[in-house]
């Protein structure tokens, strides 16, 4: 959980006075997240997101706001930004670029069945292809730049084993040419606390915050890789299956993405192994944090190493 950012009543009324979004009725810290600030906003004219950008500055933030917005008009239920009255789609606040986007009905099925992963490769492809249109001006912020770039920084923290682990993926990661896969952008955080379901329906997609242009595969390698893995870390056939084959029934999957499926739903767990490492390792200050586990991912990619990704592709 993460708010780093508290927020008084006087602040909220001079930040909402920039906008046409009517009066503050309530403002409530949202309990999940740990990149970002996140309240949800009640005001005289509707049910909104107030997000305070932690890490962002105000020059990354167009691609992603516009990107929302792009996808809502597009007919996908994702959050669409409020304009301030000057026409921008943030303001600052308390020093720091803050955005109001609106709020989606739903819950995150955090224990999903194949219907729910039915629905959710459904997204995935139609994410993929409303999002073909829309300028990729920047790269995935978590790719594998940024994994060359972290590794080192988590390395003393880990037992020689995982040391082994983390130097010998990377090394195999970084020499793989993907580059020519099928790509655009992507969300690249779709977990299942990133999706609002309304019983199997999805009601909302939200958290575009590490999108960025990439090869879609990786995306699909996101999704599969949180919602087709159960507690134990067992690959769930059922749920894989459903998805894998809802996302192929919009955009069918190339033979050469077929062929290096196995690396990158490696790729997709490394990201996440080290993601939490550093999280957990080496945070910023800030209340109520609670990061997430690293060794799930550490497991997950040593399932795939081992082997454990033959899905059925076809």
């Amino acid at each position: 959980m993460a708010v780093f950012t508290t927020v008084s009543s006087d602040e909220l009324t001079q930040f909402l006075a920039q906008f046409d979004l009517g009066n503050a009725l309530s403002l409530e810290g949202i309990p999940s997240g740990i990149e970002n600030t996140n309240y949800f906003l009640g005001t005289d004219r509707g049910s909104f997101v107030l997000t305070l950008f932690e890490k962002l500055t105000a020059a990354e933030l167009p691609f992603y706001l516009g990107l929302m917005g792009h996808l809502a008009a597009a007919g996908l239920p994702c959050p669409s930004p409020a304009a301030t009255r000057s026409g921008t789609l943030f303001h600052p606040l308390k020093g720091k670029p803050a955005s109001v986007v609106t709020r989606l009905a739903g819950k995150s099925a955090l224990q999903p069945g194949p219907g729910h992963c039915s629905a959710m490769g459904e997204m995935t492809a139609r994410l993929h292809l409303a999002a073909a249109d829309f300028p990729p001006t920047q790269d995935n912020p978590r790719g594998p730049r940024w994994w060359a770039r972290t590794a080192p920084q988590v390395m003393p923290f880990l037992p020689p084993d995982e040391q082994g682990l983390l130097r010998e993926e990377l090394a195999t990661q970084l020499a793989h040419r993907l580059d020519p896969l099928p790509r655009g952008v992507v969300h690249a955080d779709l977990f299942r606390d990133n999706v609002l379901f309304d019983g199997e329906r999805i009601g909302g997609v939200i958290d575009f915050y590490f999108a960025g242009a990439d090869i879609w595969l990786f995306d699909l390698a996101v999704v599969v890789n949180d919602w087709a893995i159960d507690a134990g870390g067992r690959i769930d056939g059922a749920r894989a299956d459903a998805l894998l084959q809802a996302y192929q029934r919009l955009r069918p999957l190339t033979a050469a993405e077929r062929e290096a499926w196995p690396i990158v739903l490696r790729a997709a767990a490394l990201r996440f192994w080290l993601s939490r490492l550093f999280d957990l390792h080496l945070p910023r200050p800030g209340e109520l944090i609670h990061p997430h586990d690293p060794s799930r991912f550490r497991d997950i990619l040593r399932l795939h190493r081992e082997g454990g990704y033959a899905w059925n592709l076809q």
